[in-house]
């Protein structure tokens, strides 16, 4: 019998890679739940268990095959065996516990890249088979919907990179790191792979003696047995699949305080303690200085993760950002431009990881967001001109759009390499979105437009069309066709306040 209607698929929202951070280099990379796709988004018809098993997806225009339907993810407990060596898949037992949004008697989980050895749900054995990048279960029993339940695999997380993907776990020289974004969280763990389904993480990471795990989060317990230690973190947010993070290796985690006696934390190579100690010492500042422009830091705590690794790119991952070491130890930029990629990241916890994209579409409200905060800081503490940058934006502009879509409307990614969707259109082009709004409505108004955002929508999702609505009613007018020029028009609208601007 059919599972579902084919009525849209449950969900969709959306968030980022890092930036555009060295010339020449892509950096990249309160359980609030959306019912109902994007007007724009493809039906989902759930298969009757007698048809073949088949890949879904919940709509997503960029990543089609992304997330699935039916059922909605409150709490992930994750659980790695690191074997002492990151060329060897750690074991791993994933727990997902969700709510059944439509009957069903299958149950898509994305997962691509592991042995599965079992699958439980609700303490039941499953049958389970793999079908694209999706591990299709059927329980004994149907789930109806409305009903809670407990589905439980055990399987290997193998950290050997996949043919042709790049992301997932990280191989760092002394361990692993995970660097998850846009679509590949699937790469490590089974789990609803689209930030329109956030839910609360628990992360268990075992690993021998003389290894150090972190993970998102706060720390809930140490346990040490058999040359053996197992360290337990946990969310007290929701959070999207593709901003998990555990870093496994010989470090060191140093501590200091933030602003109203934040906890921060960085992991770093215990060899490179006191070199990276200069760098890390200014992150309260930055938390205090990001808390001045668009409200209180979203999370209960934040740290830097240097990974000894040469990825490309910075990656926010919730509480806890991915940075390269090099970009510390090794850089020719000048301080103040490294200090900015600091706060381009940290800017993310709030516009990315606290309000997150519903779909990848709306990728340009993180990372149009992180550039403008990132040049704000610049412009502030190191006299680099603001207004420069967006004119130099501003004539590179239509060649953007050209290339990579407006920022609001995307092109899809290259084949076989899904991380490009993370072109200048939706850093700096989006950057410039931000400027032409602040010359339309005045400084004031859009201050109140960012500080909204981000208070009326944290641990949640929204779209394009929640921006464009919010600024239209601070601003007391209605900017829909300002807005929608700018975000989804091919060329390039004048620039207010500039009409000598090319």
């Amino acid at each position: 019998m059919p599972l579902t209607p084919c009525t849209p698929a449950p969900r969709a929202r959306l968030r980022t890679f890092g930036r555009l951070k060295r010339p020449g280099r892509l950096r990249t990379p309160g359980r609030l739940k959306v019912t109902a796709l994007l007007a724009s988004a493809v039906s989902v018809c759930l298969l009757a268990a007698s048809a073949p098993a088949t890949p879904l997806g919940v709509g997503d225009s960029l990543f089609p095959y992304l997330g699935n339907p039916g059922y909605d993810v409150a709490s992930y407990h994750l659980s790695f065996t690191y074997p002492g060596t990151n060329s060897e898949p750690l074991q791993a037992v994933t727990t997902i516990g969700a709510w059944t949004t439509a009957p069903l008697d299958r149950v898509n989980l994305d997962f691509a890249h592991g042995t599965v050895d079992s699958v439980e749900v609700d303490g039941e054995p499953a049958a389970f088979t793999s079908v694209g990048e999706d591990l299709v279960v059927t329980p004994e029993d149907p789930l109806p919907e409305g009903s809670w339940t407990r589905i439980t695999v055990r399987h290997t997380s193998d950290p050997t990179p996949a043919r042709n993907r790049d992301g997932g776990w990280v191989r760092t020289a002394d361990g692993l790191a995970m660097a998850n974004q846009a679509d590949v969280a699937h790469l490590v763990f089974p789990c609803n792979d689209h930030p329109s389904d956030k839910a609360m993480f628990t992360i268990r990471v075992t690993v021998p003696d003389g290894y150090t795990a972190v993970a998102n989060g706060l720390p809930t317990g140490v346990q040490r047995a058999a040359r053996m230690t197992t360290w337990t973190y946990r969310t007290q947010h929701p959070m999207a699949t593709e901003l998990a993070q555990v870093s496994i290796g010989r470090s060191s985690v140093l501590h200091r305080t933030g602003p109203h006696d934040l906890p921060v934390r960085d992991v770093v190579p215990t060899e490179d303690s006191r070199t990276l100690e200069p760098w890390l010492k200014k992150t309260p500042g930055q938390i205090a200085w990001m808390e001045g422009k668009v409200g209180r830091y979203p999370f209960e705590t934040y740290g830097l993760l240097m990974a000894d690794a040469d990825t490309g790119f910075e990656l926010e991952t919730q509480t806890l950002s991915l940075f390269e070491r090099g970009l510390f130890t090794e850089s020719a930029h000048p301080r103040w431009y490294v200090e900015s990629i600091m706060v381009h990241e940290l800017s993310h916890q709030w516009f990315g990881d606290s309000v997150s994209p519903r779909t990848w579409s709306d990728l340009w409200l993180n990372e149009g967001h992180a550039i403008w905060y990132e040049a704000l800081y610049a412009e502030e503490k190191a006299k680099r001109s603001m207004e420069a940058r967006m004119k130099g934006a501003y004539k590179a502009s239509d060649g953007w759009r050209a290339a990579g879509g407006p920022p609001a409307a995307p092109k899809a990614p290259d084949p076989g390499n899904k991380i490009s969707i993370f072109r200048p259109n939706v850093y700096e082009g989006a950057a410039l979105v931000l400027y032409a709004l602040r010359q339309e409505i005045g400084r004031p108004a859009f201050e109140q437009v960012e500080r909204a955002w981000v208070d009326r929508h944290q641990d949640a999702t929204a779209t394009t069309e929640d921006f464009v609505r919010l600024a239209s009613e601070i601003s007391g007018r209605d900017l829909g066709g300002f807005l929608g020029a700018w975000l989804y028009g091919e060329k390039t609208p004048p620039m207010p306040g500039h009409p000598d601007w090319r």
